[in-house]
């Protein structure tokens, strides 16, 4: 079984580039995979690997300045889920592109996954999913709303075309680990909402500690790794990939027609042209040539990496 492990922390990095070699070689040491991104607000990631290699990785994240607090949730995966190991510098990371938005100055009300149900069933709470629409479909909490964002970049233009829908009430924020809404309550709070809520560690966080018998989470959470989805438990969900578009589909909807491997699926057969249909089809072909060969192709980590 591989460590799973998904973290974020907002502070203030001058040089986040001075910070990407060390942070690199420690992982490659380690044989950890997965993906970190480094910007001047912080780092934020998902990384695997054995208890080890992740313990190291973590003490050497906590001990980069403003890092001491850092926070991670963790899980386990039955094979490895990121095909190789990564570290990006952005200039967000978790990209809203809203500038005045910082994080560090104030958030919403944290709400301990225990207390999370009581408060969004209570009748002047509205409950806001804001993570992207391919991520709501699969799973989200029971009576949430669904902003349709393909995006986080596009949440505060829905925020304002909808705001009046919520006068006079309380707003619950929730996302799969806890990030988005750092920056989604920071804003909502800068726009004059009184009073806003987060899940605090997320919808990972709320499957491992609530049971499912208490739970008002419906279907499954997406993840950005190899196990495409998770349920109560953090136990493996049944979703698998499209190669295509990125998108969860079930394993049965392999047999759907419109289904054809790392070509389309349900989703996407019509989002996509003929001509780009023969060149996932010889990216394909390649993958297979490669394989057969008992070799890595380039594409394999495009097709498989989240």
């Amino acid at each position: 079984m591989y460590t799973v492990a998904a973290l974020y922390h907002f502070t203030q990095f001058e040089n986040p580039a001075a910070l990407r070699p060390a942070l690199l070689s420690l992982c490659l040491h380690h044989k950890i995979t997965g993906s970190l991104l480094l910007a001047r607000e912080g780092v934020n990631g998902t990384i695997a690997g054995s208890r080890a290699g992740i313990d190291a990785v973590l003490a050497h994240l906590r001990a980069l300045p403003g890092c001491a607090d850092l926070e991670h949730k963790e899980s386990t995966a039955s094979a490895q889920p990121f095909p190789r190991m990564k570290v990006k510098l952005k200039k967000e990371i978790v990209t809203m592109g809203q500038p005045d938005v910082d994080p560090r100055a104030r958030v919403g009300h944290y709400v301990d996954p225990k207390d999370w149900n009581a408060l969004i069933t209570a009748p002047d709470v509205v409950t806001i999913d804001t993570r992207n629409d391919y991520e709501v479909e699969i799973g989200t909490f029971e009576g949430a709303i669904d902003p349709k964002t393909k995006t986080f970049r596009e949440f505060p233009a829905w925020w304002e075309e909808n705001k009046d829908r919520f006068h006079n009430k309380r707003v619950a924020m929730f996302c799969t680990g806890g990030i988005r809404c750092e920056k989604s309550t920071n804003f909502l709070l800068a726009q004059g909402v009184p009073e806003v809520y987060h899940l605090k560690g997320g919808i990972l966080k709320y499957l491992e500690e609530v049971p499912a018998t208490d739970s008002t989470w419906e279907g499954e959470c997406f993840v950005f790794d190899g196990r495409v989805s998770v349920g109560h438990g953090l136990t493996e969900g049944p979703h698998i990939l499209c190669h295509a578009c990125r998108r969860p589909i079930l394993p049965e909807d392999r047999a759907r027609a419109e289904f054809e491997q790392g070509v389309s699926c349900h989703h996407c057969i019509h989002e996509t042209s003929e001509d780009d249909k023969m060149r996932f089809r010889e990216r394909q072909k390649q993958i297979k040539l490669a394989r057969d060969r008992g070799e890595a192709h380039m594409a394999t980590a495009f097709a498989e990496d989240m």
